[in-house]
C-alpha cells in the first residue's frame, strides 16, 4: 500500500472514532420493519459516506441520512458497496432500491433513473498542490493531467476543459493519490470530499482552487418504474428537514449549519 493510502487510511481511522463517540443511527433502531430498502454506495467518499475503523461499519452524512429516512418509514436499511459507476445499472436491474452516493441529479441521468428532492447542494472543486504556482485558476488548467473519477460529473466537467489529459479512476481516493504522487496535475471533484481532505492531510500539501466550477445538488436515485418509493423518500426527507434531524446530522459531519 502506497504511503498516501496509508495517511488516509489512518485519517479515515481516527474520525470514525470520533463519530463512534458521538452516536448515530442504526437499524436497530428500527423495532419489527415493515419493509427493507436496498441502499446501493460507494464507501470510498468521506464525509459522505464510508468504512469504519473496523472495516465492516458504514459512516458518513449520507448513512446517518438515509437510516434516519428508512426509519421514518418503518424499514431496515441493507447497505450494498457498489462501484459509483455501476449504481444506477443496479437500480435498473432491481439489484438495489435505491442509490445515494453523492450522486447529482442531471438532465442526462433524469432520463434513466429518477431523483428525490435535492437533499444537499455541492458543487465541483479542484484539488492541486500547495506547492504548484501554475495553477491558481480553472483557467490554469488548460493542457493540464486531470484526474477524476470515470462516470462522475467532474469527468463531464474535465471533458469540457480544452487540451487536457483525463485520467480516469473508479475511487475517489486514487484520484488524489495520482496527484500526490506526481502522475496528475490536478484532481476535479465533489466539493464536501474535498474539503474534507484538504482540512484532514494539511501536511500532504493539498489546497484547493477558489470558488466552485459548477453548483450541483444530490438526489436519491430510485428506478423510473418505483413512483411509489420515491413519494415515500420525499415524505421522509421532508419530514426529517421539519422535525430539525436533518440539521443535527449536517451539523455532526460538516460542523455547521
Amino acid at each position: 500500500m502506497k504511503d498516501f493510502a496509508k495517511k488516509l487510511l489512518a485519517i479515515f481511522s481516527i474520525f470514525s472514532l470520533t463519530i463512534f463517540s458521538s452516536g448515530c443511527l442504526g437499524d436497530d433502531e428500527v423495532e419489527n420493519p415493515k419493509m427493507s430498502l436496498r441502499v446501493g454506495t460507494r464507501l470510498d467518499s468521506p464525509p459522505l459516506e464510508f468504512y469504519a475503523e473496523n472495516g465492516k461499519d458504514y459512516l458518513g452524512f449520507e448513512i446517518d441520512l438515509i437510516r434516519a429516512i428508512a426509519k421514518k418509514m418503518n424499514a431496515r436499511v441493507e447497505i450494498e458497496d457498489i462501484n459509483f459507476d455501476a449504481l444506477i445499472p443496479a437500480l435498473q436491474s432491481n439489484m438495489i432500491d435505491l442509490a445515494i452516493s453523492g450522486m447529482t441529479i442531471t438532465d442526462e441521468r433524469s432520463q434513466i433513473v429518477v431523483f428525490s428532492d435535492p437533499y444537499y447542494e455541492s458543487g465541483l472543486t479542484v484539488l492541486v498542490k500547495a506547492n504548484d504556482g501554475s495553477i491558481n485558476s480553472f483557467n490554469d488548467l488548460r493542457g493540464k493531467r486531470i484526474a477524476t473519477r470515470f462516470g462522475s460529473t467532474g469527468y463531464a466537467a474535465a471533458r469540457q476543459i480544452a487540451g487536457v489529459d483525463i485520467i480516469e479512476f473508479g475511487e475517489a481516493n486514487e484520484a488524489v493519490e495520482e496527484l500526490q504522487n506526481g502522475e496528475a496535475d490536478a484532481v476535479i471533484g465533489d466539493r464536501p470530499v474535498n474539503d474534507y481532505l484538504v482540512k484532514n492531510n494539511a501536511d500532504l500539501g493539498l489546497r484547493s482552487l477558489p470558488g466552485t466550477l459548477s453548483a450541483e445538488y444530490y438526489g436519491i436515485a430510485v428506478a423510473k418504474d418505483n413512483e411509489e418509493l420515491l413519494q415515500k423518500i420525499n415524505e421522509s426527507l421532508q419530514y426529517i428537514r421539519d422535525s430539525g434531524e436533518y440539521d443535527k446530522i449536517y451539523l455532526k459531519w460538516f460542523g455547521e449549519n
